[in-house]
């Protein structure tokens, strides 16, 4: 018997990972693509004329096979990846292309939704229905269904193609970030680090066979938190080194032949489809419409962030200068330096932020805690209930009545099976048609220390919980009748303000004051450093939006090529698209060069980098909202919820915004947020 044959019997319908061994995976995933084109079959076949519910009803009823193994696959491979899954996912990714095509290329399914949408006017739908009804209509048009089947062929074959180049690019970024992981020697070279960091260095070690020495593995990004701490500069350049020669060093992990392919790719799949881009096609479904909107926005950006990066570089020089350096400032100092000039200006120490960052303490008293003043929710440890990796940890969710709302899973500590930075998925999402509960699961990559230590957070993992628990939130309110709607399935552009907006609870005062304590004294971190933290906010925005707006800008660049645009050297593209958008600040690197960009070339952001700083537009306004109306409180947290998080996909995001807000959203609060007025 399969486990995923049919629902699960444990609570929630939570997956039965004990059960599931890897075998299981191609043969559910083969008959549930089987199942789903014969439920699709069974409409196409249908004499009657096309209704809602002999239409669209059984459309969001199909698949259910294929959800259930895919959910459960798509976070292995992700989070606890192995030789079998790696190649399966390569196998599958094509096969899986093919069966979307399948659906949104089936001229008589097509036909049957866009009657409907021509008669949606006259057919008395809920809003909700008439929503799906439009979503469908636009999506299968912008996917291709309205092509002659010459054309279809081709497409058919550019979404094949960029299906296993895109899962091949994932696969080669994990193993080049593990291959590179600094390995030292000496305890000495990780001076600055703290006694919990060492102790995770030498434990990623002994797990590699190689007790006795330290391994510093990488993070997704191109800076590493440590480059903050660590005291030798030749340690910091190695590392920082190591971060950016990932997928450039030849042989079978280079990715940028890929680069190139996935991005011609794009392009040419984007004329086919009548678009001058691939930014083109992506922005025109979403709340940004159009490349030049979101160059627009980016452009008015990038020109003060760098200006206020340059100052911020002098103000390091002249740290460096003050210290005897003798060098000039480069990108492996920058973080060194600025937490130097921080503690010199404001008196503010980072590091010695972590003894008041203790895990267990931020989950429950701070992320937790947060949650139920705004919404009333409780969650509850079920150590009953197994997941996917015994570091994977199971919590049932519960409205302030005792009624269920799901459950929620976290796996902190980063091993080397799992892909690089954080994330949220579900294992499964409500909708009223399934009548299907919701699990959410957040995937972090905190490196793990020695028995016995404690798990001390740094203030950017803090930031990062907090952001990811949004997103969970995100998926546990949301309240739709169809499938299609569910969890956080919103426009790309709009799914990141939800995790934004959480992040503000992290220095509110009532929840900081619950949470930050020191994990050995359980003093309270002083209200004096806090009001230094607030005052510094500002401090080193230049280095922070540059380096994000390079990445945005990157993106943008590959993805807004036209077919007869050929590029053949990426290092050079990339230099030539910074140094248009005055970003090519050598001591400011990208957040992410072309070929560890997973976003982009494996993530489902190509083209939508943009997409934080456009949401965090919705989520500097609405925290100028919460400070005008109380704050966190019940009133104004039933308010973001049932306006904003409840309703999943099911409305226009800006509609909802604008029933929240009362008007659309200003970049004001943005600017005055990043120091860019």
């Amino acid at each position: 018997m399969n486990p995923f044959a049919g629902p699960s019997t444990i609570p929630f319908e939570l997956p039965p990972f004990a059960l599931i061994a890897e075998e299981h995976y191609r043969p559910a995933f083969l008959d549930g693509m089987t199942e789903q084109l014969a439920e699709i079959g069974v409409i196409c076949a249908s004499t009657d004329a096309p209704t809602f519910d002999n239409t669209m009803v059984p459309l969001e009823r199909s698949g259910q096979l294929l959800t259930r193994v895919a959910e459960v696959f798509f976070n292995r491979s992700s989070s606890d990846s192995s030789d079998v899954t790696n190649a399966l996912g390569e196998e599958l990714a094509p096969l899986l292309a093919a069966h979307a095509d399948a659906i949104r290329l089936n001229p008589a399914l097509f036909d049957r939704i866009a009657t409907l949408h021509d008669q949606r006017e006259g057919l008395a739908l809920e809003p909700e229905a008439r929503y799906l009804v439009e979503r469908y209509f636009t999506e299968f048009t912008l996917a291709g269904a309205g092509l002659g089947e010459d054309d279809k062929a081709r497409l058919r074959d550019y979404n094949k193609r960029l299906s296993t180049a895109t899962t091949r690019f994932e696969k080669n970024l994990l193993a080049d970030t593990n291959d590179l992981a600094l390995v030292l020697d000496d305890v000495s070279e990780l001076d600055g680090l703290t006694p919990g960091q060492i102790s995770a260095a030498a434990e990623a070690a002994t797990e590699r066979g190689l007790s006795g020495r330290y391994v510093i593995t990488l993070v997704l990004p191109t800076s590493h938190p440590y480059l903050a701490q660590l005291t030798n500069r030749a340690v910091r350049e190695r590392l920082l080194a190591a971060s950016r020669s990932r997928g450039i060093r030849g042989g079978r992990f280079d990715n940028r032949a890929l680069v190139l392919e996935i991005s011609r790719l794009r392009a040419e799949r984007a004329r086919l489809l009548g678009f001058d881009s691939h930014a083109a096609g992506v922005t025109a479904d979403q709340t940004a419409k159009t490349p030049e909107a979101v160059a627009d926005m980016l452009g008015r950006l990038a020109p003060a962030a760098a200006r206020n990066a340059r100052i911020e570089q002098a103000d390091l020089q002249a740290q460096i200068d003050q210290d005897g350096g003798g060098f000039d400032l480069a990108a492996w100092d920058w973080a060194f330096y600025t937490e130097k000039v921080r503690r010199s200006r404001y008196n503010v120490d980072t590091a010695a932020m972590r003894p008041f960052f203790e895990f267990e303490r931020v989950l429950q008293d701070g992320v937790f805690y947060a949650a139920n003043l705004l919404y009333g929710v409780t969650f509850t440890e079920r150590p009953d209930l197994v997941a996917w990796h015994p570091g994977a940890r199971v919590f049932e969710v519960a409205e302030a009545d005792g009624s269920p709302v799901g459950l929620y899973i976290i796996d902190v500590y980063t091993r080397d099976s799992k892909r690089g930075g954080a994330w949220m998925n579900a294992l499964g999402s409500q909708s009223t048609l399934l009548g299907t509960p919701t699990i959410v699961c957040n995937n972090l990559n905190v490196p793990r220390p020695a028995a016995g230590e404690p798990t001390l957070l740094s203030f950017d993992e803090v930031v990062t919980l907090f952001h990811e628990f949004g997103h969970a939130l995100h998926g546990l309110f949301a309240r739709v009748t169809y499938p299609k709607f569910a969890g956080t399935n919103v426009y790309r552009d709009f799914v990141e303000f939800p995790s934004q907006v959480n992040e503000m609870w992290m220095l509110w005062p009532e929840v900081l004051a619950n949470y930050a304590r020191h994990h050995e004294t359980g003093e309270p971190m002083p209200q004096d450093l806090v009001d230094r933290i607030e005052a510094s906010s500002t401090f080193n925005e230049g280095f922070s939006t540059s380096e994000y707006l390079a990445a945005a800008l990157l993106d943008q660049a590959w993805h807004r090529l036209g077919v007869d645009e050929v590029v053949t050297d990426v290092a050079a593209f990339e230099a030539s698209a910074l140094a248009a958008a005055g970003l090519d600040n050598p001591a400011v690197p990208t957040r992410y060069a072309s070929t560890y960009f997973a976003h982009t070339f494996a993530g489902g952001y190509d083209a939508g980098y943009y997409s934080y700083i456009w949401s965090e537009v919705l989520d500097a306004d609405t925290g100028e909202w919460f400070e005008e109306n109380g704050g966190l409180t019940r009133a104004n947290g039933e308010r973001f919820r049932s306006r904003l998080l409840e309703v999943g996909g099911s409305t226009d995001p800006l509609a909802a915004y604008r029933h929240f807000r009362g008007r659309d959203a200003t970049m004001q609060p943005l600017l005055d947020r990043r120091g860019l007025n």
